[in-house]
């Protein structure tokens, strides 16, 4: 057998273990092949929230679901793992996948959906006590902005393991009613505790993984719910990222839009120019100016701003201010003449009050 013949049994022979090999991750991840890691997490993110078994309490196949796409970005979202993966299908992994139910879905939210979808008791339930929630200012650049980025934050967090002995606990109180005499009674407050099992605070060490989602707003908040200070007979806090976006040297944003200035020669302002802005993202924005450019004088490249952080479709735009770099020194009196035949503008300076109507 040639080898080229030899080449053909191989390619089909990958053809039927992508077939036959199992489940195709990328669909239930519904991705690409060829999607970055980046992309792979932002849409198991999107997708966790919406396939949680918690949110789907009427669908008998929400948590055989929710458990797949946890397997399918176990496996995409590991370099060797999806090398494999790619080359042999789910066959090629099946001493590799974690089969003791491991949910990524906490590294992005916390225990999210742990107490009823934000921590309010049910009805007849009794209030849950819960520890205190914790805000913490996160500097992000533009860039990061403008493009989406993922960050893991360690995080030490105080768990509770239980020890020898028991403690009081629920502890609450009621009222006792006492017989006194023939019809006679007495009502009186008394603390009540439950016995529960002890135990002990012991730091653990967590990776919280944070979605920068491109358009997100400054002050906006990115909660881990489940992630704060512990409470000894509740629920934990919650963890609050608030974003801060880091001053730019090349733009400033206003909502949606990006304003930059450019610096320009008499000359080019005379004669026009070309020039690029390298944008957030790296790509260049050309700038071409055919006519006379004056200080101060604006264009507007659409759709070069910032996305919407709720329709990545609406985009903003680019706002350019020209400043014009005149020339030091002085001119000859051939120069100056030869400047007046050119512009043809000797008119007397004009006086005028510049702030009127501000």
């Amino acid at each position: 057998m040639n080898t080229v013949n030899l080449n053909l049994v191989f390619i089909i022979f990958l053809i039927i273990t992508q077939v036959f090999g199992g489940r195709d991750f990328y669909n239930i991840l519904q991705v690409q092949k060829d999607a970055t890691t980046k992309q792979i997490k932002s849409a198991y993110r999107k997708l966790a929230k919406q396939m949680h078994p918690d949110k789907n309490p009427d669908d008998p196949t929400a948590t055989e679901k929710f458990q797949e796409l946890a397997l399918a970005y176990e496996v995409l979202s590991d370099e060797n793992k999806r090398k494999k993966y790619d080359q042999f299908g789910e066959e090629g992994l099946k001493d590799e996948l974690n089969t003791g139910g491991h949910d990524p879905f906490s590294s992005f939210f916390g225990d999210f959906f742990s107490f009823n979808f934000g921590g309010q008791p049910q009805q007849g339930e009794r209030d849950t006590p819960k520890g205190d929630s914790i805000t913490i200012p996160l500097e992000v650049t533009l860039e990061e902005i403008y493009s989406g980025n993922f960050i893991e934050i360690q995080r030490i967090k105080p768990v509770a393991k239980q020890t020898s002995g028991s403690r009081e606990c629920n502890c609450r109180t009621e009222m006792k009613t006492t017989q006194v005499g023939p019809g006679r009674i007495q009502m009186t407050q008394q603390r009540v505790c439950d016995q529960c099992p002890n135990f002990k605070y012991v730091n653990e060490e967590k990776i919280l993984e944070m979605e920068i989602e491109p358009g997100m707003e400054e002050g906006q908040e990115y909660p881990f719910v489940g992630e704060g200070e512990p409470n000894i007979d509740g629920d934990p806090g919650d963890i609050f990222f608030k974003i801060i976006i880091l001053k730019h040297p090349v733009f400033e944003r206003k909502g949606l839009d990006l304003y930059t200035n450019i610096t320009i020669s008499l000359q080019d302002a005379l004669v026009g120019f070309k020039t690029n802005i390298k944008h957030l993202d790296g790509h260049q924005v050309p700038i071409e100016r055919n006519q006379v450019t004056w200080p101060g004088a604006r264009i507007k490249k659409k759709k070069e701003g910032l996305p919407s952080n709720e329709n990545y479709n609406l985009r903003g735009n680019l706002i350019v201010t020209f400043d014009v770099d005149f020339p030091r020194g002085e001119l000859t009196e051939s120069q100056k003449s030869g400047i007046e035949k050119i512009l043809k503008q000797k008119t007397k300076p004009n006086v005028y009050n510049g702030l009127q109507g501000y």
